[in-house]
């Protein structure tokens, strides 16, 4: 398994239930088909530019370890959910 961390950005302008309604969905994918590590909520922070004429964007940073073939699973469900506004999957360096 190696080590992976996500961010994405939700849309600031849904409800905060909405906004936790699609951190649980994120979450429970990524327990069900990988090892969740860690979920670090930032919260509603100022853009580096407008995505979708929005100028601020609700962050989550996920820390999990996984096969793989699963972050391009949690990519296609990041472009395909409702509210993400942008997203980024990297792989961690292992110290």
């Amino acid at each position: 398994m190696k080590k992976y961390e996500a961010i994405f950005v939700i849309n600031a302008l849904l409800e905060d239930e909405k906004i936790q309604e699609i951190i649980t969905t994120v979450k429970n994918l990524v327990e069900s088909s990988a090892q969740l590590e860690k979920v670090d909520e930032w919260g509603k922070k100022r853009l580096a530019y407008e995505v979708d004429n929005q100028k601020e964007g609700y962050y989550v940073l996920i820390h999990f370890s996984a096969e793989p073939d699963f972050p391009a699973e949690l990519e296609r469900i990041f472009k395909i959910t409702e509210g993400i506004m942008k997203y980024l999957i990297v792989k961690r360096q292992e110290k």
